[in-house]
């Protein structure tokens, strides 16, 4: 029997487990912990495995809800966190935007929804969406640093955690609930509509519903498409279609979008524990910002995307208060993903084919004295396929086992905490004529642990210091790409003798919550052995394994090397004075990183410092907020990239309660990129094609009853 067999019928059975337990069980009320019924509060972050208090996590955290989710939510996962310290995003047009985190992007930052994956293609190409709606969010959790590590190891940069409702924590004590969101986006036409359901049968078991739909039309920039050295190059050409390139603004072309989402949902909760489900229909049709061509003899393409995702979702929970555990706490997912690469006349250039897997049980040991802690194991299995004109690499599958402890000692002043992850990941890809690919197998064991103490060194002041060791199994793609790949405009070649990408870091952290402010900084550096990148390359290497055939791209070559990554994030928040019934508050935000290769040069698309600051008035009903955001030019840059402006946004909004005790309806006018300022991210490969939105007016209604 295969080792994928076994896990999924230990997965069955351990459901079966939990369903049995929930229903036998009948624990006296007052015996299980009230937080148990509710939603996590603001400031604990369920995402650190032993759910603590963000203050007492010994790495850069962020958790995004409320309020604050409702200001900046946008219709991708990348741009609704760019705000938050250390994050950035792809911003491969408006449409497909995965967050950056440290500077790491794709195979290096993992995304979750409440803590397993996506179950999409997005880390194979940044031209494909993540299949996660932040509509159904109720929170985002953003672990950087070696926190993240215990869920996998190719959460090296960090993990984002989407925490929603499908699977019901609660039951509601009305009739039936409903909570609805509405948007409406000026730069893009935007029009935005969700809605969920949750209603009791009885008083253990709930029932959860929800659906969303959004439509946009081509966003609007406000300013040139086009870079000033791309318009010039343009405005050169003696042949006159090339040349009206150099014109083009406003509308960006091809960036129009139309998404809908529908799910299901089921729990028992009972006393003793729950156990619940859920099923969820993802549709996705959106189109891919052109990259023009300035060679008459080359016609750009104008390819949009239509990705389907059919996801079903497994989670149970069983307090055991023994002597030794807490808590038994099972995550299961499986989904069916496709999408396909439609050309401007309507043929299906290439279709994606995926299929994955992801189970997780976490042993929660009972808090003793100081001493508490988690022990768990993972197991993620992807069948992936690629089939059509521009299939860059071969059938593939990936098997990966992990086993990961946390241990937490809090000796009051003082607090050790120990993270370990041992990992084992068969990869293998299927023997491919098209491709002159033969069959490999490749099997890797990676091992990685941290080590961190933090100390209270003055009353309210805490210093922390994080030691870790990771190890990486490289990706199917990084291993065995072979093709031309229109989504990064390359012929991509991997290598199957890679080995384990390796990596020393340390991180320091020193927090303060007082009277009426916060402080919280960290400052980083990881040094990697066997780093993989890409680099581009002379045309002949690619060309020998494409059997002297022509390429359609530049050849670019996935390398290993060392490489070194450093940086440091800020946040700080200030009452400055009470105004009748409105607090003054101030806040901002500072991060930068800088990373090498060592012997070749600067890393490609490393966000460049940044700057954010705002101003809030804010009451028990109505919030005024206005912030200033500036990005410094990026012209540390690889041999790949061009320098990126600098740019200053300028952003207000206006955050209403209208109905008396009802704290969760809220109505919002934001006004963002007031001065429709051209806006261009160093970490997009897109960035000298497609801007950022000029100005854009949203209002968006959040209800609750």
């Amino acid at each position: 029997m295969s080792l994928s067999t076994l896990l999924r019928a230990g997965c069955a059975m351990s459901a079966l487990s939990f369903a049995g337990a929930a229903f036998a069980q009948d624990v006296a009320v007052d015996t299980v912990p009230q937080a148990y019924h509710d939603q996590p509060k603001s400031d604990i972050v369920v995402t650190a495995i032993i759910p603590r208090r963000q203050g007492d996590i010994l790495s850069g955290t962020s958790v995004v809800s409320g309020e604050e989710l409702t200001r900046d939510l946008r219709p991708t996962i990348g741009d609704t966190l760019a705000h938050q310290p250390g994050v950035s995003a792809t911003s491969f047009g408006p449409n497909a935007s995965r967050p950056v985190l440290r500077g790491f992007q794709g195979e290096r930052v993992r995304i979750l929804t409440d803590g397993i994956g996506s179950f999409d293609v997005s880390n194979t190409s940044v031209d494909h969406a993540v299949a996660i709606n932040p509509l159904t969010a109720d929170r985002i959790e953003v672990l950087r640093g070696p926190a993240a590590l215990l869920y996998g190891s190719s959460a090296i940069g960090g993990v984002v955690n989407v925490i929603d409702s499908r699977i019901p924590r609660r039951v509601p004590d009305e009739p039936i609930h409903i909570d609805g969101i509405a948007t409406y986006g000026s730069a893009a036409n935007e029009r935005t509509a969700s809605g969920e359901i949750e209603a009791p049968i009885g008083d253990k078991f709930v029932v959860h519903f929800d659906g969303s739909y959004s439509k946009s039309g081509n966003l609007d920039t406000g300013n040139y498409i086009l870079t000033p050295a791309l318009r010039a190059q343009a405005a050169s050409s003696s042949d006159p279609a090339i040349a009206d390139l150099a014109n083009l603004r406003g509308k960006l072309p091809n960036s129009a979008a139309r998404t809908w989402e529908v799910a299901g949902g089921a729990a028992l909760v009972t006393d003793g524990g729950n156990l619940g489900f859920s099923v969820a229909h993802t549709d996705n049709f959106y189109g891919v910002p052109v990259r023009y061509s300035f060679d008459p003899d080359s016609e750009a393409e104008k390819v949009r995307l239509h990705m389907k995702q059919d996801r079903a979702d497994l989670r149970a929970e069983l307090p055991v208060n023994g002597g030794f555990l807490e808590s038994i706490r099972l995550r299961a997912g499986f989904a069916d993903y496709q999408h396909q690469e439609i050309e401007e006349s309507g043929a299906v250039g290439t279709t994606f084919y995926n299929q994955s897997m992801e189970s997780r049980l976490e042993l929660v040991q009972a808090k003793r004295g100081g001493w508490d802690g988690a022990i768990g194991a993972q197991y993620f299995a992807r069948d992936f396929h690629v089939v059509g004109e521009e299939k860059f690499l071969p059938r593939n599958r990936t098997e990966q086992l992990g086993f990961f402890t946390l241990q937490s000692i809090d000796l009051g002043s003082t607090r050790v905490e120990i993270g370990g992850r041992y990992e084992h990941t068969n990869v293998r890809a299927d023997a491919d004529e098209t491709l002159l690919n033969p069959a490999y197998r490749r099997s890797f064991d990676a091992l990685s642990g941290s080590l961190g103490i933090s100390q209270e060194i003055l009353p309210g002041w805490r210093a922390g210091l994080n030691l870790s060791r990771t190890e990486r199994a490289p990706s199917a793609e990084e291993l065995f790409a072979r093709g031309n790949h229109a989504g990064t405009q390359a012929f991509e070649l991997g290598n199957p003798g890679f080995g384990l990408e390796k990596s020393w870091g340390i991180e320091g952290t020193l927090r303060r919550q007082g009277a009426g402010y916060t402080v919280s900084l960290s400052a980083y550096h990881n040094w990697f052995d066997g780093y993989i990148y890409d680099s581009l390359t002379d045309d002949s290497v690619c060309m020998m394994v494409n059997g002297g055939t022509p390429l359609d791209f530049p050849c670019y070559q996935n390398l290993q090397a060392n490489a070194r990554y450093l940086g440091f994030e800020a946040e700080a928040t200030l009452k400055l004075g009470q105004i009748g019934g409105y607090s003054v508050n101030l806040d901002g935000v500072a991060d930068y990183v800088r990373a090498t290769i060592v012997g070749t040069g600067p890393a490609p698309r490393i966000p460049p410092l940044r700057l954010l600051g705002g101003m809030e008035l804010q009451g028990s009903r109505m919030s005024l907020r206005g912030e200033v955001e500036h990005s410094f030019a990026q012209n540390r840059i690889s041999d790949t990239e061009t320098p990126t402006d600098g740019f200053t946004l300028v952003n207000a909004s206006l955050s209403v309660k209208p109905f008396k005790g009802n704290d969760r309806t809220t109505i919002s006018l934001s006004a963002n990129n007031i001065f429709d300022v051209e806006a261009r991210r160093a970490a997009s490969f897109l960035k000298d094609y497609a801007p950022l939105a000029g100005r854009d007016i949203r209002v968006t209604m959040r209800l609750s009853i």
